[in-house]
């Protein structure tokens, strides 16, 4: 019973989608024509393609290098506006009630804007999208891993000073390898001082050693992807017969792990969609939820990730609805307005799919 169309009309929330990952191709070369950037293709079609080849390498850093292209077009305070605008649109009709969308704003200054007009522009355009679709969000602003650690305060400071006006959470991204999150600490100790929100990157391309530094010393409250989180798990399919104590401590946490099961695939942290650990801690209680990542490199839509987790893990309604429920109570949001988007979005609109089963 569990259709792609029906997915397609479940109420959905995102957490983990990057704004220079979710372009519109066409939108790319409209704007690489009136900034004189260079394009490896002028078709949509064709340039879709170049990205999803360049994404599907089986590696973490040469997956990242299509980015290059896709920040090069986002260096005006209208692009950025523009980029921020479709993406809830987009978003808005693949049925995400409630997104966060992530971006490094230090990426976007090759033309001269400061860092307080990057998110600037970027927050106009989420917010005319609420207005238009009615799709909550939040925006997480994005440090980088390889950069100097100062740069990385310089993010934290920004954050805070725009969490009332839509930043919810701070998030530390870029290839693991050789760049520990613990670097990085006088940022994560200015977020947490202020009891602020982090997401960071970790076991992606690295092992528990990232999750454990990235929970246990930087502080945070939510992992992206830790698809490495296996490796403190002796387990057999979906039955854990023995957990190290980091895992434990993910679980009795309730630390939520942001799951991307394409762009997992496309980046060699997981073999297939077959082998990916979202089911074996789905069905053993650890707070996991799905996301798209970057819908353009891997080709996707939350919509789309949905439709391989039931088919490859058989999920029920049931579960998916758990899936979105998960990933509420996990948004860097105040706990009121999560109660409400649970029971007056997801679970109604749940019960009203199950009703029009129910009549054939």
């Amino acid at each position: 019973m569990v259709t792609h169309d029906l997915i397609q009309r479940m109420p959905k929330v995102e957490l983990h989608d990057h704004l220079d990952g979710g372009l519109r191709p066409q939108t790319i070369i409209e704007l690489a024509k009136a900034q004189s950037v260079d394009l490896p293709s002028w078709d949509p079609d064709e340039l879709s393609a170049w990205f999803h080849r360049g994404a599907k390498q089986k590696s973490l850093s040469l997956y990242l290098q299509t980015f290059s292209v896709a920040v090069g077009v986002l260096q005006t305070e209208e692009a950025l506006e523009r980029a921020a605008y479709e993406s809830i649109l987009d978003l808005a009709a693949d049925r995400v009630v409630y997104v966060e969308i992530r971006f490094a704003p230090i990426l976007h200054q090759q033309k001269g804007l400061n860092l307080e007009s990057v998110v600037q522009s970027v927050l106009r355009g989420l917010e005319r999208g609420r207005r238009k679709t009615g799709t909550r969000f939040g925006l997480i602003l994005c440090a980088l891993r390889n950069q100097d650690p100062a740069w990385s305060l310089a993010v934290a400071e920004l954050a805070v000073a725009f969490s009332d006006r839509g930043v919810v959470g701070f998030d530390l991204a870029g290839d693991e390898s050789g760049h520990p999150p613990k670097r990085h600490l006088d940022a994560f100790q200015y977020i947490r001082n202020r009891n602020f929100n982090i997401t960071i990157h970790a076991g992606e391309a690295f092992g528990i050693e990232s999750i454990w530094q990235a929970v246990q010393i930087c502080g945070a409250h939510r992992i992206g992807h830790g698809t490495r989180l296996t490796e403190d798990i002796s387990y057999h399919g979906t039955h854990i017969e023995k957990m190290g104590s980091l895992a434990h401590f993910v679980r009795d946490k309730r630390i939520p792990i942001e799951m991307c099961l394409s762009s997992n695939l496309h980046t060699g942290a997981a073999s297939s969609i077959d082998e990916h650990p979202f089911i074996l801690f789905f069905r053993n209680n650890f707070r996991v939820f799905l996301c798209a990542d970057n819908r353009l490199m891997s080709g996707t839509t939350l919509t789309s990730e949905y439709a391989l987790a039931a088919e490859h893990f058989n999920l029920t309604l049931g579960d998916l609805e758990k899936v979105a429920i998960n990933a509420m109570k996990s948004a860097f949001i105040h706990h009121d307005e999560k109660i409400r988007v649970i029971y007056d979005v997801i679970k109604r609109g749940f019960a009203e799919l199950r009703s029009e089963i129910s009549h054939f």
